[in-house]
């Protein structure tokens, strides 16, 4: 068994969600010891930029036009990171909230990866998975609640976040995708709700 583990906070021992997952990963590997884990974070990738010269080499894959040097050491570079989602059995994914979003590094990960004949397939007309992933785990970490009130308005909602996720995880072959919602982890509730998430993770280990 093959997890692929997408950290995606860059604060490393103090990222909440990464002690979420890895309390998942070691229960995980309790109930499936033969589990291999690859764990890729976008912010020690050295993720190649989405610029003009990737996006071009991307054009001409679509045209059949030969890539120079440069081109293909980038193309390269994108089909290294996607191997990695196809050679995966589960997938676990650490998301904090940033701006009522999620890292913009995550998007830059998500962006290089999702090319047609590689995670999805397009015939013109429909597109379909071209992966094949039982399950995911995405665990989203937020420093306040849903239902916390800012200068005297109601908050802006968190739904579009893990709706955004789920979708790009099913749309890639993910057939079961989980969420773990864990919530108040910047205020005086911090130590409590991370034991929580903890032991709400290890639980969710049992049966993955």
């Amino acid at each position: 068994m093959r997890l692929l583990n997408i950290e995606s906070s860059p604060r490393g021992a103090q990222s909440a969600s990464i002690a979420i997952a890895n309390a998942f990963i070691d229960a995980y590997r309790q109930a499936c010891p033969a589990l291999e884990v690859d764990t890729l974070n976008v912010w020690e990738e050295a993720l190649p930029e989405f610029d003009s010269q990737t996006i071009g080499a991307k054009y001409k894959r679509v045209s059949n036009t030969p890539l120079d040097t440069a081109e293909s050491s980038a193309w390269a570079r994108i089909e290294s990171l996607a191997r990695r989602f196809q050679e995966a059995d589960r997938i676990v994914m650490g998301v904090p909230m940033w701006n009522f979003g999620y890292p913009y590094k995550l998007k830059q990960l998500i962006d290089l990866v999702s090319q047609r004949n590689m995670l999805f397939t397009f015939n013109g007309q429909a597109y379909g998975p071209m992966l094949d992933i039982a399950r995911a785990l995405v665990i989203h970490v937020r420093g306040q609640s849903h239902d916390n009130a800012a200068n005297g308005n109601s908050s802006p909602g968190f739904a579009h976040q893990a709706d955004y996720i789920e979708f790009w995880l099913k749309f890639i072959g993910v057939r079961d995708v989980s969420s773990l919602t864990v919530e108040h982890t910047w205020d005086a509730r911090a130590p409590e709700t991370l034991q929580q998430g903890k032991a709400r993770a290890a639980a969710l280990a049992l049966d993955f």
